[in-house]
């Protein structure tokens, strides 16, 4: 019996350690309003700052899209417990209450901007679009009018794809090669599209780390929703995505 209830313990110190153990994957979180409505996609500034501080606490360092791929072409080495902060959509706050928050504590972030939105309530100007970018932050695209482009034939998610990307070249003067899905949803077509308009890389709705083997069409990422349960629910996602990606998923 003694023998069964060893074994049995080691086998948990085992799964324990598997775990526990980090992995080489990078995680990209998926942010979109930093303010105080009362929506699922919305993170208050309190609670943003609280898990800023919580990663700058735990070792993290922000990096953006362009140095993870720089890492993949071995044109650069990453830091220890690299992390990629979007956000989706091109919100106000973005620039007036995430990006100080995220400056106090050393990290940056990729906005990935709608250009029809631009201008319209509760979204940035193209000043701030500019500003933004000077102020270390990269800018990718989210469409031309944030549409499912699983919904709509090759040719509109042509325009959507390659005239959101002018556009936003057009007013921050530098390439923009790095794009979100809307409602994280895609096809090969897609995939296929975004190559051939000369973008590098795709963020996805599909949860979990990326490594050099991952599609770089469909990058991983974990989602960061208004928080039920505080800092805990946070570094819960975190682990998720950590244990998704130890089983492959």
């Amino acid at each position: 019996m003694n023998k069964y209830l060893a074994l049995g313990a080691l086998f948990i110190v085992f799964v324990f350690s598997w775990i526990v153990w980090p992995t080489a994957g990078v995680p990209i979180l998926a942010y979109h309003q930093v303010s105080e409505e009362d929506d699922i996609y919305s993170v208050t500034a309190s609670q943003f700052e609280d898990q800023m501080k919580y990663l700058q606490e735990n070792g993290y360092h922000a990096i953006s899209l362009e140095d993870l791929f720089k890492s993949y072409q071995g044109q650069g080495k990453l830091p220890e417990k690299p992390v990629v902060i979007t956000f989706d959509d091109g919100y106000e706050d973005n620039y007036l209450t995430a990006l100080p928050i995220m400056e106090k504590y050393s990290m940056r972030a990729t906005v990935f901007v709608v250009p029809s939105l631009v201008g319209t309530t509760e979204y940035l100007s193209w000043q701030q679009v500019s500003a933004l970018e000077e102020r270390h932050t990269e800018i990718g695209s989210h469409t031309m009018s944030h549409i499912a482009l699983n919904e709509i034939s090759p040719e509109e998610q042509r325009h959507e794809i390659e005239d959101s990307k002018t556009v936003l070249q057009q007013h921050i003067g530098k390439p923009v090669v790095f794009f979100a899905y809307p409602y994280g949803q895609f096809t090969g077509t897609t995939e296929q599209i975004l190559r051939e308009a000369g973008y590098q890389g795709a963020c996805s709705g599909v949860a979990g780390l990326n490594r050099s083997s991952t599609d770089v069409f469909a990058l991983k990422r974990v989602n960061v929703p208004h928080p039920k349960y505080g800092l805990w629910e946070f570094r819960l996602r975190l682990f998720r995505a950590h244990l998704y990606s130890k089983l492959g998923l």
